[in-house]
């Protein structure tokens, strides 16, 4: 369920193993519909197009968290859910998220939920600032986030807040951020992935290197802390735990992601179970794959703007180093900001992998001629696959 690029490499990988893969999201066409065998484009919220769905399945599992609860209670009759609905409707919310976590008694930034003007005034008192107000849902690579300041006036920023409720955090000084992929079994077994660095750009992942720079002590409690939320959740599928480090070395929860992650897809080529087939082996109810890094690696993100004005990017360029692998998530319309594939380098160093993949990505920018036959406004669309001209 859902159509994005994860949806798309999960297809990927489910095919070449020999399993039908049926995609439901409300665009026609979607990457991962690309892919399906059989592809359903409907709204969420059409209980007779849910259910014929779900009745055409074994397996029901998840590209992305934020659909509806009412639309996966639809289906459970009909398919295994996995990971549960509970499990998603747990990871929709912040707030629920996060007293789940403290209630676990796992580390993460102070927060209070927001409800009014009064009450982000309160929490920034008991808080303090720096901090961070965030919409309670959808809200991803920055988005629904405003950061707070000592002197601004907390009744102002709420009278601008486009959402009725929300958390404030407080903002933690951190050194790196961190990502821990951590699958679960039906029987309970666990795999773990190596831990990834995240590199930013305005709120959006922008660079990932594999293995982090951190110490092998960051490493074991990384790891801990991403099989313990797995097992409190119970968790059947795969889990995305993003962590701060902090500068004496501790670590502190920021967000799950019950799915394949966009920091994982280093693992597509990079170890000998990616985290796509590693769901699925999860949610079919087969052993875990072996999790492997075969090489250092480095992955960055490719984003609409390099499609800006209408030109191809140079694709033989980025390809002209031997050690980079392409991947485009055959995305129509290269929105600036919107992902639309990545590359991934390997080095036999994590640093040389990441000049690799940087380098390679400037190589795009050196575009290419407009695409035969369209006009510039028409010639955005990528190719689905690499064409040399």
């Amino acid at each position: 369920m859902g159509g994005g690029q994860l949806g798309r490499m999960f297809a990927i990988v489910a095919r070449r193993m020999g399993y039908r893969v049926h995609s439901f999201s409300p665009d026609e066409g979607s990457p991962a519909g690309q892919f399906a065998d059989v592809e359903v484009a409907a709204p969420y919220e059409d209980e007779a197009a849910v259910t014929g769905f779900a009745k055409g399945i074994d397996v029901l599992t998840f590209e992305f968290e934020n659909i509806p609860a009412r639309t996966i209670e639809w289906c459970a009759p009909f398919c295994d859910v996995r990971p549960s609905g509970a499990i998603l409707h747990l990871a929709q919310d912040r707030v629920r998220e996060k007293e789940f976590l403290s209630s676990a008694g796992l580390p993460l930034p102070a927060f209070m939920p927001v409800h009014s003007a009064d009450g982000l005034t309160e929490a920034v008192r008991k808080i303090g600032a720096p901090a961070v107000l965030k919409s309670t849902s959808f809200g991803y690579d920055g988005k629904g986030q405003h950061a707070i300041f000592h002197g601004d006036d907390p009744a102002r920023i709420w009278s601008a807040w486009s959402g009725e409720h929300a958390v404030l955090e407080k903002f933690v000084p951190f050194t790196k951020e961190l990502s821990m992929i951590v699958a679960r079994g039906v029987e309970g077994e666990l795999a773990t992935y190596p831990l990834c660095e995240n590199i930013h750009r305005n709120h959006v992942l922008d660079v990932t290197l594999i293995p982090a720079g951190v110490d092998e002590s960051v490493r074991r409690s990384a790891r801990e802390l991403a099989v313990t939320v797995a097992e409190k959740l119970e968790l059947v599928g795969l889990l995305a735990v993003e962590m701060f480090l902090l500068e004496k070395g501790a670590l502190l929860i920021n967000e799950l992601a019950p799915r394949p992650h966009n920091s994982g897809h280093f693992s597509f080529d990079a170890c000998v179970t990616s985290q796509f087939e590693q769901q699925l082996r999860a949610v079919c109810g087969l052993g875990l794959g072996a999790t492997d890094l075969l090489r250092p690696a480095a992955m960055a993100n490719l984003f609409g703007d390099l499609w800006e004005g209408g030109r191809e990017p140079n694709w033989a360029g980025a390809l002209a180093f031997p050690m980079v692998k392409l991947h485009l998530y055959g995305k129509s319309i290269p929105r600036k900001g919107r992902k639309m594939g990545h590359l991934l380098a390997f080095g036999e160093t994590v640093r040389e992998a990441e000049q690799t993949v940087r380098q390679a990505r400037a190589r795009l920018q050196a575009h290419g001629a407009p695409v035969p036959g369209k006009s510039a406004a028409a010639s955005h669309a990528p190719s689905p696959t690499f064409r040399p001209r």
